[in-house]
């Protein structure tokens, strides 16, 4: 390593370093909109209070994804740079969960009110016309629409190389309609009723699995002028933790503590998510235990009993237990992948330490 270069930051200071950009674009842009009228204040206020937390594994991926293959005359002469380039990811992040929580109907993100919520709140207080639910569902959908504009920004406003932003452009936007394309299926996954487990593993790799991690990886690696070799590693290690990295979320979304994942319990139940997880135990459900479970899917006033009901088909199903088999079957295969790669040995040991933070987590 080139003795120039900037040492490599732990998750603490990776995550200062990200909240200072994101927090310095989101000062520009409320100024921005200031100047247009003082009545779009609330969408930044909301904005704010989204995105000054999370685990910023996107912009982590695509960090290691370029410091992992960088030259070394790079490592100093870019480090800065890359993290604005990565900092625009979370507000790829933050269209995400507003949309997300619109088509779900969800009530939190975070442990607060989601977006919708807000302004439909904002709506009903001030007695407008019209139905707040409505106005709430349009101001959000439109503030995503935002932060997917000023993504863009962010990333290409990066002051890299122009050579190295034209092969990462490409990536950005295959990336986004990657993200699109899953969130639909998830959409039409709900509205079908469906319980496919190959519809179920399309929907956690196109929504999850290449958005979270092999494409942010892809994008920094492309930044470094990363060879094809590295570009496939990357792809074999990314897919693999990435689709871990979801059935994770899945297992959460039933059976984690509210205090530490900021949504109700049983949250995906009550959205009628069709996971890897629920076609699991559909597949071995009695009669009675599939009638049970289709009642509770998308059971919007789903209570504790009806939780723990769930909860209970899961476990006794077997489906539980083969999920958290396919979590560990990911992460074997993403670190068989990052043995092999073509990296730095500083890069492959970031990255052995990011499988672990994707993957053993309570959030």
């Amino acid at each position: 390593m080139n003795v120039n270069a900037p040492p490599a930051m732990d998750s603490d200071a990776f995550r200062a370093g990200i909240q200072l950009v994101v927090d310095r674009v989101n000062s520009q842009e409320a100024g921005n909109l200031a100047a247009i009228s003082p009545d779009l204040a609330p969408l930044m206020d909301s904005l704010v209070a989204l995105m000054s937390g999370g685990k910023r594994l996107r912009p982590a991926f695509c960090y290691w994804g370029w410091r992992s293959v960088a030259a070394e005359a790079d490592l100093a002469a870019h480090h800065a740079a890359v993290l604005e380039a990565a900092a625009g990811l979370e507000f790829l992040q933050a269209c995400a969960l507003i949309h997300d929580d619109v088509m779900d109907g969800s009530d939190t993100r975070r442990g607060l009110p989601a977006a919708h919520r807000v302004f439909e709140g904002i709506h009903a207080e001030a007695k407008w016309v019209g139905q707040a639910p409505m106005f709430g569902i349009g101001a959000a959908i439109l503030l995503g629409d935002l932060c997917l504009s000023w993504a863009d920004q962010v990333f290409l406003a990066a002051p890299l190389p122009t050579e190295a932003l034209q092969r990462a452009k490409p990536i950005f936007d295959v990336m986004r309609t990657e993200l699109m394309a899953g969130q639909y299926l998830d959409l039409l996954e709900q509205a079908r009723s469906n319980t496919s487990l190959e519809r179920a593993h399309t929907v956690v790799r196109y929504k999850s699995a290449k958005y979270t991690i092999e494409r942010p990886l892809h994008l920094g690696a492309a930044l470094a002028g990363a060879s094809n070799a590295a570009m496939q590693a990357f792809t074999d290690y990314g897919l693999a933790l990435g689709e871990a990295f979801q059935l994770r979320d899945d297992v959460l979304g039933v059976f984690g503590d509210p205090a530490q994942t900021g949504k109700p319990a049983g949250d995906d139940i009550r959205e009628g998510k069709r996971t890897v997880m629920v076609s699991l135990a559909y597949a071995n459900a009695s009669l009675s235990e599939k009638a049970t479970m289709t009642g509770l899917l998308g059971k919007h006033d789903l209570d504790a009993n009806d939780v723990a009901t769930a909860r209970e088909i899961l476990t006794s199903t077997g489906a539980l237990a083969q999920t958290e088999i396919l979590i560990e079957q990911g992460i074997t295969s993403a670190y068989d992948a990052l043995r092999d790669a073509p990296i730095s040995e500083e890069g492959r040991s970031a990255l052995a330490d990011l499988i672990e933070a994707s993957t053993r987590r309570a959030t």
